[in-house]
């Protein structure tokens, strides 16, 4: 059956395949009355909007641990024998509970939210590749001193139209931020190599285009590392982790894409200001 309310993403953290698949149907099966939910790939760069973590997992706890104490995104143990300072739900999961506990989550959200607005608060979105297990112990300097800037350049949307294209344009018009479009394999990398591209974007869904050999073919040019180069991926479309991160891919986004999920990718990727 087709839901028409609003789709909140989750992403599952310290669970192994089996219980993320098992999580995943229980979340599919949300009350038709209640919001949707649908779980992030490990590799999508999107940020959710919930977190459902292993209570079992001492990196899941380490993970929430290290969170901003303003962070926007609830928390939801699943399971533990310890305490915890998150709501926590025991195992075997209630299907019941599990909704309605993440429907209360929600509102703590929208509160944040809305109370960030109020503030005027600048929201930034996470940069680091791997997840943070312990607290930051240096001084701003330092990891300042760590970072380096985003590569120069225009995004590359590599489609068979241009619906994308005009889409990405779109967000990042008011940053002045060039972006081309190409539906060449053989143009894409030549403009790689011969022009500044800061970001490559790959339709995974588009006709005669193969996007592990694109990638690989893109990052294997000599200036090519630092560019990242992220798939969109429809539903129905197998993503093959191993292969995507052998050719090179930094991630995944999975489409319809809504333009603020665009915007903190561009955000986490490129440094663009919010």
């Amino acid at each position: 059956m087709q839901r028409t309310h609003c789709l909140f993403t989750v992403r599952p953290i310290g669970f192994d395949v089996l219980e993320t698949v098992r999580l995943a149907a229980l979340l599919d099966g949300a009350p038709g009355a209640g919001p949707s939910y649908s779980c992030l790939h490990a590799d999508s760069l999107q940020e959710p909007d919930l977190l459902i973590a292993n209570g079992d997992s001492t990196i899941a706890l380490a993970q929430l641990a290290c969170r901003p104490p303003d962070a926007l995104q609830p928390a939801l143990v699943i399971g533990g024998r310890e305490p915890s300072a998150w709501p926590t739900l025991a195992r075997p999961l209630d299907h019941l509970a599990l909704h309605q506990r993440l429907a209360e989550l929600l509102d703590t959200r929208v509160h944040a939210l809305a109370q960030q607005g109020a503030r005027a608060r600048r929201v930034l979105a996470e940069r680091r590749r791997r997840p943070r297990l312990a607290p930051d112990r240096e001084t701003p300097a330092f990891y300042t001193r760590l970072r380096r800037g985003p590569v120069d350049g225009a995004v590359l949307i590599v489609d068979r139209e241009c619906g994308l294209r005009n889409q990405v344009a779109r967000v990042l018009e008011p940053r002045r931020i060039d972006v081309e479009w190409t539906d060449s394999l053989s143009a894409a990398v030549r403009l790689c190599d011969e022009t500044p591209i800061a970001l490559v974007l790959i339709n995974t869904a588009a006709a005669r285009i193969e996007p592990y050999a694109l990638c690989s073919s893109i990052k294997s040019q000599e200036g090519a590392g630092r560019t990242p180069v992220v798939f969109l991926v429809e539903p129905s479309f197998h993503y093959d982790s191993a292969r995507a991160r052998l050719a090179g891919a930094r991630g995944l986004l999975q489409t319809p894409v809504a333009g603020r999920h665009l915007m903190q990718t561009f955000q986490k990727l490129l440094d663009v200001p919010v």
